[in-house]
Formats: C-alpha cells, structure tokens, sequence
C-alpha cells in the first residue's frame, strides 16, 4: 500500500493517548502548505528550471549564427597623393555561419546537459523528502511538546493541591514543617520544570511555521506510516535502487563522462559553411562615375580549422575532465556510503523506539498503580508525603518518555521511508491540484531558439510568516 493511501485514510495513531477536536489539522494538510509554499522547495524548483536552460544553451553551439555589420567614417584627412581615397563611406555586411563538424563537442556538450537535468530531477525529490521529513519531524514536536505541557500543567495543578492538603494537615498535626518544605520543594520544580516545557512548546510551534508557513491548529494524530521494512537489509536495498541523492551522483557521474569527451573535441578539426553579403556606398565622395559610388559582394564557402599546436591546452582539459570525473566517482560512493549509514540507523532508532514505547506503557500502567497505592497507604499512615511526591514524579517521568518515544518512533520511520526513496509528493498523493511537474519546463524551454525569447518576470511563490502571530504555550487539546 502506498503512503498516499495511508495519508489519507481515517486511522490514526494513538500518539500521546489525547483526543482531538472536530477542526482539527493533519499532518497531510501539513505536508500539502509546505509542498506548495515552502520557500526552500519552491527556490529548488527555480534552480532546476535554471538547470533545464543549460540544454538550449548547449544546443546552441550546433545551429546557424546569423550576425550584421553596419558602419560609417569620415576620412577627415586624405594624402595630397591620393586621388582616389574616398571623403565618406558607409556599408553593411550580413555573415551567416552553419557549423557542420565539431569534434563531437556539441552532441557530447548537450548529452551532458541533458544528465544534469535529469540529476537535478533526482536533487529536486531529495529537497522534497528533505522538507518533508523535517515537516513530520516539526508536526510531531508540537505534538509532543503540546502533551508535555499538558502532563507538567497537571502535574504543577496536583501537586497545588497536595500542599494545600499538607497545610490542612499539618494545621491539626497530622503532619510536620519538612512535609510542608518537600511539597513546596516539588511544586516549586514542576513550576520550572512547565516553564521550561511551555519555552520548548513555542519553539517547536515557531518552527512548524518556519517550515508549514502557517501556525499549528489543533494537529490530529498521524496516521500509521506503510511499507516500513522488515529487516534493515531490506531497508538498504530499496534505498540503493531509489534513494533520489544517490541516483542524482550517478547521474553526475555520467555526466562528467561526457565531458571528457567535450574536452577530447579541442584536438579535432572543425568544418563551417559560411556565407557573406557586403555593401558599400562612397557616397559620392569618390569623384568619379555614378555606378562606382556603390560596391556589392557575396561570398559562399567552406571553412576548416585543424589544429596543430595550442601549448598544451587541450591535454590539460583532458585531464582535468578526467579529475573531476573521477571525482564524481568517489562523491558517488561516498553518497551511497551516507545512504547505507543513514538508512541503518533509522531502522535501528525505529525499532529501538518502538521498544521504548512498549516498556514506557509499561512503566506508565505500573507508576500510575503504584501512584494510586502509595496514596492508600498513607492515608492510614504507612507512608509519608515523600512517597507521594516520588511516585507523582516516577509517573510524570515515565508519560514524558511515552511521548518522547511515540514522536521519535513516527519521525524515525518517516526518515526512514525518505532514505528509501519512498517520501516524495508522488508518493504521499497531497491534495491541492497537480504536482509539480519538471519535465514540463524542460519540455518547454528544450527546443527553444528565439533570442528575444523570455518568461514573466518572477514573482514569489513562498509564503512570507512575518505577520503570524507570536506562538504562545497554551494547550488546544483536552484529556479524554
């Protein structure tokens, strides 16, 4: 099942065991505003449209060059010798020149133009996993940081209470001064310890618009992610046969091939058909008959250049091509080495959180029976306020690691999808009208050989979040 199914269906996990209200965002809303107006992902399109023009620009070489001349002078002083110098003179030459053989340098140039375009293809669906994942990263640390507030508000609101209580009892007696300083003790930490919550809540709220354009509203629970594998092995093959930055270097390293080859070309001949009209007009300056005022000619030939010497240039193009494609070769297998280490450790941290999850539910069903029988212990004696207070804190410890490791299990399993090839647009189905298409400007521009020729001037596509509210730390979601 592809994710774009599993995006859009109904199930959802039960991330930090809150409900959720009516007008709720998902995570799909999420990932549709930052595919259309993240600025990071809308500039990588611009650069790739960039990238398309190199295809023309080396196309360019190969086509007819048509090119004119126009002057006029004054001779504003003759020898006394000359009788036939002209006093003005004005004319105008029209040269056209047809390349017929370049030693394979355009057909090798537009082959590389045509590998970097479809490397910048690969390059675009990184930028897009890359977005993506940091906007599933930043959509749960709302989450997160929502429940965690949340746990360190009521945690602060019972332990209000338990120093009320301590004060009551310790007004009949029943308890001392140092029960009254260890609540106070308590309540005091958890107050810093929610300040210190509330400062992480408006952090991770500022960078879901950072990254979304828009402030978080009541963000559902995510649904469950697809096709995660079953073994890291498994992981790394499909990573290898789809991870888009690893097929972008490949894609670079075919270009550089190419190159060589452009470079190759400076040593071999070079052969244009050329043609030329001229125009002369002496402006009745030369003194003599009408008809010799005016000269006209027309020329049509071959032209060849063979290249003899050039002090070594050619040969250290040659090398150097050679050095930066072997160059490509080494990026090549240094970005799959990344790919290998990267799509590893997702799976471990994957798996590693989802046994977090099971032993903080664990630990979260255990504190909250031992919160519930250390309470009924004291209130026939056979346990003291510091018990409470330890059991309280156990309990809010192991609920902030539940949340902890339900947002680093999902994280995790979407970064690793994204190492794998499979956290593109195309796989995640976002609503909100076509995805993008790069081909469709390269198919445009391919052919193009106007030289007036150019689009609308450019406009922003991104979202400015300059006018977006302050975040603040206040909860939007309630217990069930």
């Amino acid at each position: 099942m592809r994710l774009t199914h599993i995006l859009g269906i109904g199930a959802s996990l039960a991330v930090l065991a809150l409900a959720t209200p009516a007008s709720a965002e998902t995570l799909r809303d999420a990932l549709g505003k930052a595919y259309a107006h993240n600025p990071t992902l809308t500039g990588a399109r611009a650069a790739q449209r960039a990238n398309d023009e190199n295809v023309p620009l080396a196309r360019a070489d190969a086509l007819p060059n048509l090119g004119a001349s126009a002057d006029y002078t004054e001779n504003v002083k003759r020898s006394s010798t000359s009788f036939t110098s002209p006093f003005r003179s004005a004319s105008a030459d029209l040269t056209l020149r047809v390349p017929i053989y370049q030693g394979g340098a355009v057909a090798n140039g537009i082959r590389a133009a045509d590998t970097r375009v479809a490397a910048g293809v690969e390059t675009l669906r990184a930028t897009e996993a890359s977005v993506f994942s940091a906007v599933v990263a930043a959509y749960m640390d709302v989450i997160r940081d929502e429940a965690i507030v949340k746990l360190n508000r009521e945690n602060a609101n019972v332990l209000g209470v338990n120093l009320q209580a301590t004060n009551d009892r310790f007004e009949v007696g029943d308890l001392t001064r140092t029960d009254i300083a260890q609540s106070q003790a308590r309540l005091a930490l958890a107050q810093s310890d929610l300040q210190t919550a509330e400062a992480n809540l408006i952090s991770s709220r500022e960078r879901y618009i950072h990254l979304v354009g828009e402030p978080p509203v009541n963000l559902e629970p995510p649904p469950a992610l697809p096709n995660l594998p079953a073994s890291p092995d498994e992981a790394v093959g499909i990573a290898v046969a789809n991870n888009p930055d690893l097929k972008a270097a490949e894609k670079q390293r075919e270009a550089a091939r190419y190159d060589i080859r452009v470079a190759e070309a400076s040593r071999l001949p070079r052969l244009s058909a050329v043609a030329q009209g001229g125009y002369t007009n002496f402006l009745g300056s030369l003194g003599t008959s009408q008809t010799d005022q005016v000269s006209t000619q027309a020329i049509v030939g071959l032209q060849g250049t063979i290249p003899l010497f050039q002090g070594g240039r050619p040969g250290a193009q040659v090398r150097q091509a050679q050095a930066r494609s072997s160059q490509t070769i080494e990026q090549s297998i240094a970005v799959e080495r990344e790919v290998v280490a990267q799509t590893r450790a997702s799976y471990a941290s994957w798996k590693s959180s989802l046994q977090v999850i099971e032993s903080s539910n664990a630990a979260v069903s255990a504190n909250t029976l031992s919160l519930e029988g250390v309470r009924a212990e004291n209130s026939v004696g056979n346990r003291t306020i510091l018990d409470i207070l330890n059991a309280e804190q156990e309990l809010l410890i192991a609920q902030v690691q539940l949340v902890s490791a339900q947002r680093n299990a999902y994280v995790a399993g979407f970064s690793l999808l994204a190492a794998m090839g499979k956290a593109e647009a195309a796989d995640l189905g976002l609503d909100g009208g076509t995805l993008y298409d790069p081909t469709i400007n390269y198919n445009r521009v391919k052919g193009r050989i106007w030289d007036f020729d150019k689009d609308p001037a450019p406009l922003p596509v991104a979202t400015r979040t300059v006018d977006t509210p302050a975040q603040n730390p206040e909860t939007t979601q309630t217990s069930k």
